[in-house]
């Protein structure tokens, strides 16, 4: 069946999670960011930029195996891949927060690879607070649109591009089990990254990486050769997954912009091909 367009409006439960110093640890250890910001306990630990995906999976989850998407077929929902990422980071997110993730479908939109659903993932603490919003697209290969799009709420412009620079060249390698040991660490469980036969069945070449986890070593090689290892000083972060990365792999990261207050990045493939484009971390 197609992707339903009354899935725009709906949510998710509300998904509690509460952070700990463990969970941080094993995040930062997944994604080889040994800053000790992330693991050295004697002072309060610091979450990893990318660490609010960890907050978000379960709500994600949720809200694509609702009862509004029971008409796709399994075969349909495997073949949902993480397409665009916009990350806001509002509040700190450190050891002893009780959160509450919620994913709301905001919008439908047929493209020529498929159907694209549209997220908006919020993460509060009990009173209401804000800590984390993210726009997600996720697009469904080969799935078509039922009724048509549309459209509830429209995500904030990406930021603008930063002044052009002479590009930089940072190696960022990805070592055979990397997605096995980023799927127990950052607890988010998605067999097509981690089981060759669902990989195969999803229509995939075999297992591929996490999108995240090449954004979040992304990030980690921008904190520490422009931000002076300080993560605090990241307010929002995103990109275009533009490939998919087999294991193990040889990447590039390319910053080709650099301002006062935003980066621009790519992440290149052994080819050359971008894996990750258009990307953008903001800073203050």
């Amino acid at each position: 069946m197609p992707l339903p367009q009354q899935i725009v409006g709906t949510c998710s439960p509300a998904i509690e999670n509460k952070i700990d110093a463990r969970w941080l640890m094993a995040y930062a250890a997944s994604i080889d960011d040994f800053n000790p910001r992330y693991l050295d306990t004697t002072q309060i630990l610091r979450a990893h930029p990318v660490f609010p995906v960890c907050l978000e999976w379960d709500a994600i989850v949720a809200l694509r195996f609702g009862p509004d998407m029971a008409p796709m077929s399994a075969a349909e929902q495997a073949r949902a891949v993480h397409a665009e990422h916009d990350l806001h980071l509002l509040k700190p997110l450190q050891p002893g927060l009780q959160l509450f993730s919620v994913a709301h479908a905001i919008a439908v939109e047929a493209c020529k690879p498929g159907a694209n659903l549209v997220k908006r993932i919020d993460t509060v603490d009990a009173d209401g607070t804000l800590f984390c919003r993210t726009y997600q697209h996720s697009l469904y290969r080969g799935v078509a649109l039922l009724d048509g799009p549309q459209t509830l709420e429209t995500p904030p412009p990406w930021p603008d591009p930063a002044p052009h620079c002479p590009a930089l060249y940072f190696p960022l390698p990805i070592p055979p089990g990397a997605a096995h040991v980023y799927t127990e660490c950052a607890r988010i469980w998605n067999p097509i990254h981690t089981d060759h036969a669902h990989a195969l069945a999803a229509g995939l070449p075999g297992i591929i990486l996490h999108g995240t986890i090449t954004l979040a070593r992304a990030v980690s090689l921008l904190v520490h050769h422009l931000l002076g290892d300080d993560s605090s000083r990241v307010t929002r972060l995103g990109c275009r997954f533009s490939g998919m990365v087999r294991l193990p792999s040889a990447l590039t990261l390319r910053i080709d912009g650099r301002g006062p207050q935003v980066l621009n990045f790519s992440v290149l493939s052994d080819s050359g091909s971008a894996i990750i484009s258009r990307g953008f971390l903001c800073f203050t």
